[in-house]
């Protein structure tokens, strides 16, 4: 049995929210800044972070680099945008089908660990979390907050689990979205896709081997686990 690592992203990936965090993420701009948010299609922007969004759009809008507590003051509003979106629609923050049983299942199995690591900030991504009642515990966790790119925060993630547990023979990243694909093919990482809603074709198209729709059928995601390769 390999010592395995398998690193989850949490939008699209754990929860699906029929982007209302997206939603809330521009009123929240619109809000503290007084400024529209240009673009939610977050292919717009170089990387798929919130440091970067963030940066960019606040470059764009005021020809400077936000100060720290113009960045935490959007934080806590934003999170509060988002509870506020979660008591108007309870279906929001739902969970992807099985990712919670399958989170517990794969602590059992002998040599694996757990991490996250996420294009979101800390706080918003914690509280998204928690709305699951997933057990996060142990896991190694990565966010967005200082870290421009999803590489960064990946390695976060990976180094923190190997200067615990040593280095792994085998290590896979869980993602929905095109961003994943192309992360995990720079970092020559392991990938298996998760597409809800059954259009694997996107993630097939830009490269990865394997997609399944959700967590049900454990049997069939541990399979994808061992036979995990990085895209193409």
């Amino acid at each position: 049995m390999k010592k395995t690592l398998v690193i989850f992203d949490i939008d699209g990936t754990l929860l699906y929210s029929n982007r209302a965090d997206s939603r809330c993420f521009a009123d929240t701009w619109e809000s503290n800044f007084g400024q529209p948010f240009p673009s939610i299609n977050w292919l717009d922007y170089p990387h798929v972070t919130d440091t970067t969004i963030f940066n960019e759009v606040f470059r764009e809008q005021f020809d400077r680099l936000p100060e720290t507590v113009e960045v935490e003051d959007f934080k806590r509003a934003f999170v509060g945008q988002l509870k506020e979106a979660r008591r108007a629609n309870p279906d929001n923050f739902r969970e992807v089908p099985g990712a919670g049983d399958t989170l517990n299942k794969l602590r059992e199995q002998p040599g694996f660990c757990l991490g996250i690591a996420t294009g979101g900030f800390e706080l918003p991504a914690r509280l998204k979390l928690s709305y699951l009642g997933m057990d996060t515990r142990g896991m190694h966790m990565s966010f967005a907050d200082d870290k421009p790119t999803r590489e960064e925060i990946i390695h976060t993630s990976l180094s923190s689990a190997e200067l615990e547990h040593g280095k792994f023979e085998h290590i896979v990243y869980i993602g929905d979205a095109i961003w994943d694909v192309r992360t995990t093919r720079n970092l020559r990482m392991n990938f298996v896709g998760i597409r809800r809603r059954g259009d694997a074709h996107f993630l097939y198209e830009a490269g990865a081997r394997t997609v399944l729709k959700d967590y049900m059928d454990f049997d069939q995601f541990l399979q994808a686990i061992y036979e995990a390769k990085p895209p193409v």
